[in-house]
């Protein structure tokens, strides 16, 4: 079976190897090259773990409106803040 790389170095897999491994889109796949270039692939299997802290606890108070917009608010003008280490620079 072959499979072609894209210019963004994405290939597709083979639907033969999709449907031997049970593999659905998301799949999470581990590679490891091998002594002598050999690559082999694994589907490893979700894990709880991957998800902890995902979730807010049940108990914690919900976000207002106004907590929200301050949050966003905040991180625009950070995001979007000049430079002020390069711009002193930039003067001289």
């Amino acid at each position: 079976m072959f499979a072609t790389l894209t210019s963004k170095g994405q290939l597709t897999l083979p639907k033969e190897i999709r449907d031997r491994l049970n593999l659905d889109a998301g799949a999470i796949l581990d590679f490891q090259i091998q002594a002598d270039n050999t690559i082999t692939a694994r589907h490893v299997q979700p894990d709880a773990r991957r998800i902890r802290g995902l979730l807010k606890s049940p108990h914690a108070a919900p976000l207002t409106i106004g907590k929200m917009d301050e949050a966003v608010a905040r991180q625009l003008r950070a995001k979007h803040a000049p430079d002020r280490a390069g711009s002193k620079s930039a003067g001289r």
